[in-house]
């Protein structure tokens, strides 16, 4: 993935360079458990219709999975995608694209052990349920953290380094190193998950959505 445009406070170029490593360990594994959307090929025997709030990267790998295809990495295949040049863009961006997170999760059954093989199903496990999972396992460790306090030095030592990310969210707004840049990329993209569930509670799940702003 190139990104366009990319001279905004937006860290997500960043993101999909670690994530494209990533995926290029699962596919030499039991496969990847997404894709992109700015480009991806399914052979047209294998081509799953999905309901309308239906993501085709995200739902397709684990979809074809239980069928005992196996999605691949590859990394001559490349796209350009104009990139949204703030971070509120991106979070706005991101929220969106929560909304129909559980949908998939849930009401697709992407959670469901059922029909993948163990490797397969320990890296959707790991890549992306527990990722999507972060806002709450954040605030269960905050809460835990602070529950054992008392109970040893390293407790204040973990409760430091949790409040030292979100201190260095808030000063990347005035400071803008790297470190504290990529502090605030992740507390954001975080936070879009949460919101996105909330928007998900509230009104529920659209079909259709625009792009974000500065990348139309």
């Amino acid at each position: 993935m190139r990104f366009l445009d990319a001279g905004g406070d937006n860290l997500e170029g960043a993101y999909w360079r670690y994530e494209m490593a990533v995926r290029e360990m699962e596919s030499g594994l039991g496969g990847v458990t997404a894709g992109n959307g700015a480009i991806y090929a399914v052979r047209a025997a294998d081509y799953l219709p999905l309901p309308p709030a239906g993501s085709h990267d995200l739902s397709f790998p684990f979809e074809l999975a239980r069928r005992g295809r196996r999605s691949v990495y590859e990394p001559q295949a490349r796209a350009s995608e104009k990139m949204v040049p703030t971070l509120g863009g991106e979070f706005a961006r991101k929220r969106r694209m929560m909304v129909g997170l559980w949908d998939i999760v849930v009401g697709e059954r992407m959670a469901s052990p059922r029909g993948y093989r163990p490797l397969f199903a320990f890296q959707l496990a790991s890549h992306r349920l527990l990722r999507y999972l972060t806002p709450l396992l954040h605030l269960l460790a905050l809460a835990t953290n602070l529950a054992l306090l008392g109970d040893g030095r390293v407790y204040a030592a973990t409760l430091a380094v949790q409040l030292a990310l979100l201190a260095s969210a808030l000063l990347a707004r005035i400071l803008p190193l790297p470190p504290l840049r990529l502090a605030r990329y992740y507390v954001t993209v975080t936070a879009s998950i949460a919101a996105g569930l909330w928007d998900r509670l509230r009104r529920g799940s659209r079909g259709t959505w625009e792009k974000s702003e500065g990348t139309r």
